[in-house]
């Protein structure tokens, strides 16, 4: 009876309300949070056993995918301070299950449908359209191309005798000979957004990491022949690639077209003034189709990989749980931001206290997601020439070792280049700073 009169009190004071009030308010700030991304960070680095214990590639694949790992351990991220609440008893499972769901209704382009806004929630970010005309022209027979004209020799691409005996050198004159290079702020824009750790999360970049492109890029042939052999290749790891004749003629035409410019020029003479490649330009050519085309295998399948593909094209690994390899070319970041399927992270924040990158930047080392695929942390060159990535990477290749610290132009570079026998494994800069 006591129990009963009580609870008639309650309920004429209404207490019993404002107790559901409470909860209900409690409840909801604990939801803007999860959604605004208020949640604890965690550490998710990989251990040494478990690395070793990997087979196949072990150490290709640890070092590409954590080739800057410790990257921004001396530096604080630049987030703004957390919003503690403390009206509330945390659970992290269930608010990290929460913040997965909300994440996965926003990439289906749903609304949360109980009422309310979200809190902090960042912008959609702008995808902008690629033009393709240019490049599909290159897509004929070769008996129909029109290639460029070639580059003489009276513009320095004699390696001298210092290049030849220093591979740093001849890198650095390399980037000097790339007249393709864009210009940032007259060829291209870039947003780099915020820094992050390689194992932060947390989206730091409200828009795409390229606000804008001159259509006149495509037009040159270098960059549209290209662009043309991006969408010859399944991405996923250990499928077996169908090469047809089309794509062969594709592949020839590119490197046909590359030859006729001066890193190629300079790469060939410096590689035939070594004994390492024939004189015969022609026969220098079509070694440079079979080191970049030729299928081998890669993730337990052979015929499923080649050094084109893994370097500019990139693979998402299948056993175990998804990983993003290779994919370390500007170009096709830029062509798969634009097709909505790379949503850009930010950068990755330096190991020591070197420069923070903004729009003047031609090397960054970023963090992305490939169709859903996290790739931690990437480095890339932004901007440089087709002929000019493969010029570098060919030379170290032939005469560099795994590691290679190098200047090129301003910047201090480590060229990683992993050999898969007779084959280019792998090949990316690594900021040396």
């Amino acid at each position: 009876m006591d129990d009963l009169v009580k609870g008639l009190i309650n309920v004429a004071f209404g207490q019993g309300e404002e107790d559901d009030r409470n909860r209900d308010e409690r409840s909801r700030s604990t939801w803007a949070q999860v959604v605004s991304g208020e949640h604890d960070d965690h550490d998710e680095s990989i251990s040494s056993s478990d690395r070793h214990n990997r087979h196949g590639y072990n150490r290709q694949e640890e070092e590409e995918r954590n080739e800057e790992w410790r990257s921004g351990e001396s530096r604080p991220t630049m987030r703004p301070p957390k919003a503690v609440h403390q009206d509330y008893d945390r659970d992290d499972d269930r608010r990290q299950d929460n913040y997965n769901q909300v994440n996965w209704n926003q990439k289906e382009g749903k609304e949360a449908d109980d009422g309310w806004e979200t809190v902090g929630k960042k912008p959609v970010k702008q995808h902008y359209k690629a033009h393709k005309d240019q490049w599909k022209n290159y897509k004929r027979p070769l008996d129909e191309q029109d290639y460029s004209s070639e580059v003489k020799y009276d513009f320095g691409i004699e390696p001298s005798g210092e290049e030849l005996n220093d591979l740093s050198k001849a890198l650095n004159k390399l980037w000097e000979l790339d007249l393709n290079r864009l210009v940032p702020g007259k060829d291209y824009q870039i947003d780099c957004g915020e820094g992050k750790k390689v194992y932060q999360k947390e989206d730091m970049a409200e828009g795409s990491l390229f606000s804008w492109l001159s259509e006149e890029i495509f037009m040159r042939p270098t960059f549209a022949r290209f662009c043309s052999l991006l969408d010859n290749y399944n991405p996923h790891e250990g499928y077996k690639e169908n090469v047809t004749p089309e794509e062969r003629q594709e592949q020839a035409a590119f490197i046909e077209e590359i030859s006729r410019t001066a890193p190629i020029k300079y790469l060939h003479r410096y590689l035939s003034s070594k004994g390492i490649v024939s004189e015969n330009y022609q026969d220098f050519k079509r070694m440079m189709t079979s080191l970049w085309f030729d299928l081998y295998g890669r993730g337990g399948t052979s015929g499923s990989s080649s050094a084109f593909e893994h370097v500019f094209v990139g693979e998402i690994k299948q056993h175990g749980e998804q990983e993003v390899s290779g994919f370390h070319n500007w170009l096709q970041f830029y062509l798969e931001e634009a097709k909505g399927r790379v949503n850009y992270q930010g950068y990755i924040l330096p190991r020591r206290h070197g420069s923070i990158p903004d729009t003047e930047t031609q090397l960054l080392t970023i963090q992305f997601e490939w169709d859903g695929v996290l790739k931690s942390v990437s480095s890339t060159l932004i901007g440089v020439s087709p002929e000019f990535e493969v010029a570098i990477y060919t030379l170290c290749f032939y005469l560099g070792r795994e590691e290679n610290h190098v200047e090129l132009g301003p910047y201090p570079v480590n060229i990683k280049c992993y050999r898969l026998g007779n084959k280019i494994g792998s090949a990316f800069p690594v900021a040396d700073c």
